[in-house]
C-alpha cells in the first residue's frame, strides 16, 4: 500500500512538473539518459565492472553530449544555456544512480544465491564473516580442512 502511494505521489508531482519544465529541458535530459548509458556501459567494460568508473562514465558521457550541444548552439545561435547542459548531466546522473541501484541488487541476489549453494544458514545479516570459517572456505576450494593443522 505504502508503495502504490508513493508511486502516486510521486506520478502527480512529476505531471505537474512536467508542465512547468520547458520541453527544450526535456529533451536535453532525455538525450542524457541515453549518452550517460553509454558512457556507463564503456566505463563498466573497460573498468571491468568498477562502480565509482560506471557512474563516472555516465556522467562523463552525458557531460560530454551536453557540452557537444552546447557548442553547437553558441556557433550557431549565439546561445550558450547553462540550464540545459545542467539537464543534460543530471539525465546522467539518473542513469548512473539507476544503474547503481540495479547493480547491487543483483550482487545481493547472487550473494544469497552463493550461501544457498554452500548451505550457509544466516540468522542475521548484522556479521556476515562470523558464519564463514576457514575449515568451510576451503571445502568450497575443495582443499582439505587438514592443510591447516598440519596433518596430510
Amino acid at each position: 500500500m505504502r508503495t502504490v502511494l508513493l508511486f502516486c505521489l510521486a506520478a502527480c508531482f512529476a505531471v505537474k512538473g512536467y508542465s512547468q519544465i520547458g520541453e527544450d529541458k526535456v529533451l536535453h535530459f532525455v538525450g542524457g539518459n541515453l549518452f550517460g548509458m553509454v558512457g556507463a556501459g564503456l566505463a563498466n567494460q573497460i573498468s571491468d565492472g568498477n562502480r565509482a568508473w560506471t557512474f563516472a562514465g555516465s556522467i562523463g558521457g552525458s557531460l560530454l553530449i551536453g557540452l557537444a550541444k552546447e557548442g553547437i548552439d553558441q556557433n550557431q545561435y549565439g546561445g550558450w544555456d547553462n540550464s540545459d547542459l545542467l539537464a543534460t548531466v543530471l539525465g546522467g546522473v539518473s542513469v548512473g544512480v539507476t544503474i547503481d541501484v540495479f547493480k547491487q541488487k543483483k550482487k545481493r541476489k547472487r550473494a544469497q544465491l552463493y550461501r544457498e549453494a554452500i548451505g550457509f544458514k544466516i540468522e542475521h545479516d548484522y556479521y556476515p564473516m562470523d558464519f564463514i570459517s576457514p575449515a568451510t572456505s576451503l571445502s568450497v576450494l575443495a582443499i582439505s580442512p587438514s592443510v591447516l593443522s598440519g596433518e596430510y
